[in-house]
């Protein structure tokens, strides 16, 4: 049999988790199975680890730690809003270089210097003006890359199915932002551009309805 070290890394920060709470053990297995953007994150870092890395809407964190756990990054700060979760990435976390910050990426877009910045499905979730001024932060602290997924609004039932079924979610599911309003993917392209990255885009959402697309972009030398 073939080795899977992203497999194998997957299915190590799920055992990570069963000492958390029930919801948070089936949400963050499932999410690991099912959201592409894990493996297609650590098969990124496997051409080039990532360093030290900022993840921006982290969740419960279980991206940070796959990374960790693959050898693939050598510090994770994970900045997030929604309390409980953080705790939910302390617990799994214990032994590992992993730190969290409550912080409100709305109104403090403070980041510190880092090798690699993480945005995934943080900025369509902040409106216009919060969202472009985040990712120019980002962009300002990040020593090598910036990732960002992110729901692409040209992708026709997609982009329309993901966006309504992301406005049903605000009212109960507990990492709805306040608001649906993915910028258009050549605006996230532009604002890179201007920070000095050349990005690539690619689709991000292999097994899924939806219109996520993964932007990777590189400093320039």
């Amino acid at each position: 049999m073939l080795a899977d070290p992203v497999g194998d890394a997957l299915a190590e920060t799920a055992r990570r988790y069963q000492a958390c709470p029930r919801f948070t053990r089936h949400y963050v297995a499932s999410k690991l199975r099912r959201d592409p953007v894990h493996r297609d994150v650590l098969a990124m870092a496997a051409r080039e680890p990532f360093g030290d890395v900022v993840d921006l809407g982290c969740g419960r964190g279980q991206l940070g730690v796959a990374l960790l756990l693959a050898g693939l990054a050598r510090s994770v700060l994970g900045m997030e809003r929604a309390g409980p979760a953080l705790a939910d990435a302390r617990l799994a976390a214990a032994g590992l270089p992993l730190t969290v910050l409550h912080t409100d990426l709305a109104d403090d877009s403070r980041l510190p210097p880092c090798d690699t910045v993480l945005l995934v499905d943080v900025l369509y979730q902040l409106g216009a003006g919060p969202a472009l001024r985040l990712l120019r932060a980002a962009a300002e602290a990040a020593r090598e890359r910036v990732i960002v997924r992110t729901l692409d609004p040209a992708q026709g039932w997609r982009s329309r199915l993901a966006r309504g079924l992301e406005r049903a979610g605000q009212s109960w599911w507990p990492h709805a932002g306040r608001r649906v309003e993915p910028l258009p993917v050549p605006v996230l392209l532009e604002a890179l551009g201007d920070a000095g990255f050349a990005a690539e885009v690619a689709p991000c959402w292999q097994g899924t309805p939806f219109a996520n697309v993964l932007v990777a972009a590189t400093r320039k030398d």
